[in-house]
């Protein structure tokens, strides 16, 4: 069999609704010889059945026993990958079929070990919008380590550099050791490609969008929590241990550091409004002034209300919505 230029790993939970649509998307990349790995990461529905109904000889299903989440499952799918090239895609998302050739040409032109492209947002009820500006990608042709970084902040907009999915050289990941932070359930793509750039490796930037993010309304958004926070930290633990930073690199992470103890400040507050706690939250809110600053006006009201008066029964938003991708 031909070897595949790029091998599209596509990590999959419970997916069966959509696996189908994303792998027909993979399949249609003009231009590239493709081969996609699906891991099925323990779903309970018929998710594997939906891959082995298509019948595709270039689709190749890869089982775990157990569930491993997103950054387990892609490390299984890049174990098995072939391609000079690796690309990830979501299991609810797609690609339009000119994306991967654009991306290896831009990073081979570049001598880049990744590329990076726009993405568009699409809404079940038909609306789309690039997620970053297209001149914002345009001004910069390599994407750098500090920027990505920088970029990489909770509660500072709706989306990050860390929501592109890259393609990455092969050799590059493996001569360096380099694979997904499994202990991370949320920021494991962050990780990958900051390790990728702390490496040494160059990141070409595309600024149309290839990639088609699908925002399903009706699915139940994951949402921040402490303990995802914590993890965030403790995986940036790791990649400084490994990558010791310098200079604007060590800024930036300075201040994505300081940023995350915000954030996790921020949520030990709205948790003790929560749990009707006025004097824990008084402690934190006093502890780290800045965490006030993100609280939005429902939580606002609920703090006045809590420290006036017994709090009512309602819910207040804990943290930033995140769309899950199990």
């Amino acid at each position: 069999m031909t070897e595949p230029e790029a091998s599209i790993v596509i990590a999959a939970y419970n997916a069966a609704d959509t696996i189908a649509r994303a792998v027909r998307s993979a399949l249609a990349q003009a231009g590239v010889r493709v081969e996609v790995i699906v891991v099925d990461d323990g779903s309970a529905d018929a998710t594997r059945a939906a891959v082995e109904a298509l019948g595709e000889p270039a689709v190749r299903l890869v089982a775990l026993d157990r569930n491993k989440g997103p950054g387990g499952a892609r490390n299984a799918g890049f174990a098995a990958a072939r391609g000079r090239w690796i690309a990830v895609l979501d299991a609810d998302d797609t690609m339009r079929p000119d994306r991967l050739r654009r991306m290896i040409d831009a990073a081979e032109r570049q001598d880049a070990v990744a590329a990076v492209d726009n993405l568009d947002v699409l809404h079940g009820e038909g609306r789309s919008e690039a997620m970053f500006p297209p001149g914002l990608l345009a001004a910069m042709p390599r994407l750098t380590l500090p920027a990505f970084i920088d970029s990489n902040r909770v509660f500072r907009g709706t989306h990050n550099f860390g929501y592109m999915k890259p393609v990455f050289r092969r050799a590059f990941l493996a001569e360096n050791g380099l694979a997904y932070d499994e202990d991370l359930r949320i920021g494991e793509d962050y990780l990958l490609l900051a390790a990728v750039l702390a490496a040494g490796g160059g990141c070409a930037v595309v600024p149309e969008a290839g990639y088609l993010y699908h925002v399903r309304e009706t699915s139940i958004s994951r949402v921040l929590h402490l303990h995802h926070v914590e993890a965030m930290l403790a995986g940036d633990r790791r990649f400084l241990a490994r990558f010791p930073l310098e200079g604007e690199a060590a800024r930036a992470q300075r201040r994505r550091t300081r940023n995350l103890r915000e954030a996790h400040a921020f949520l030990s507050l709205v948790r003790h409004i929560k749990n009707r706690s006025p004097g824990a939250a008084l402690k934190v809110a006093l502890g780290d002034p800045v965490a006030l600053r993100h609280l939005s006006m429902p939580i606002a009201a609920r703090w006045r209300r809590l420290t006036a008066s017994p709090a009512p029964r309602t819910a207040a938003a804990s943290g930033q919505p995140l769309k899950n991708k199990g």
